[in-house]
């Protein structure tokens, strides 16, 4: 019996040895970050992907801005040669006569009162109008119709500010019809004035509203 409780004592001694021991503290574990070099390294390398971004941005801009300025140029370029033709055209318009007759048509007055803006603001362009007639009557008779035809239309112009210098005038008769032909389709079309600019088309600009 005396042996089991100094048995027993001993026991709960080491126990209370056990206990009564401190605990041995744990180390935190660190993790190793990155190095002042590495971070340096990785911002430059940043910076140098930026710069690149940036430049790349750049000539993209650059390209596009180039491109938006061939386009405005071919516009505009396309637009005055479009205003160029009309110009043209208007100054070009063939007047048309009645039969043995030298004087204006309401359809004629109207062609030459759109030529007289465009002449006025180019002082520079010359034209020539050609008279023509119809193959009926003798030579000499159409050649005189087609010059009495020639000069009313110039009158008309210089009557309205166009300088009498820039016009010249010169009468073709029969000789050179626009129609072939031996009927009133194309003899209504052969009885005319046209008009050929002969100076001053390289500078051809439209008047202002």
């Amino acid at each position: 019996m005396i042996r089991f409780i100094r048995v027993a004592a001993a026991l709960s001694f080491g126990f209370v040895a056990l206990t009564a021991c401190p605990k041995k503290p744990v180390r935190p574990v660190t993790l190793a970050g990155p190095t002042q070099a590495q971070l340096d390294s990785a911002n430059a390398e940043r910076l140098r992907l930026d710069s690149i971004a940036r430049a790349e941005q750049a000539r993209r801009d650059s390209m596009a801005r180039a491109d938006a300025a061939r386009a405005d140029s071919a516009r505009m370029q396309q637009a005055e040669v479009t205003r160029t033709e009309t110009v043209v055209r208007t100054v070009t318009a063939v007047v048309y006569f009645d039969y043995n007759s030298s004087e204006l048509s309401p359809d004629g007055r109207a062609t030459l009162d759109s030529k007289i803006p465009l002449l006025n603001a180019n002082p520079e362009l010359q034209i020539r109008i050609a008279g023509h007639s119809d193959e009926r009557g003798s030579d000499e008779f159409n050649l005189a119709l087609g010059q009495r035809r020639a000069a009313m239309a110039k009158r008309y112009l210089t009557q309205r500010g166009v300088g009498a210098s820039r016009i010249e005038t010169v009468s073709y008769g029969e000789e050179r019809p626009a129609a072939e032909g031996h009927d009133e389709a194309a003899w209504s079309q052969n009885r005319r004035d046209e008009f050929e600019i002969t100076g001053g088309r390289e500078t051809i600009r439209t008047p202002r509203p």
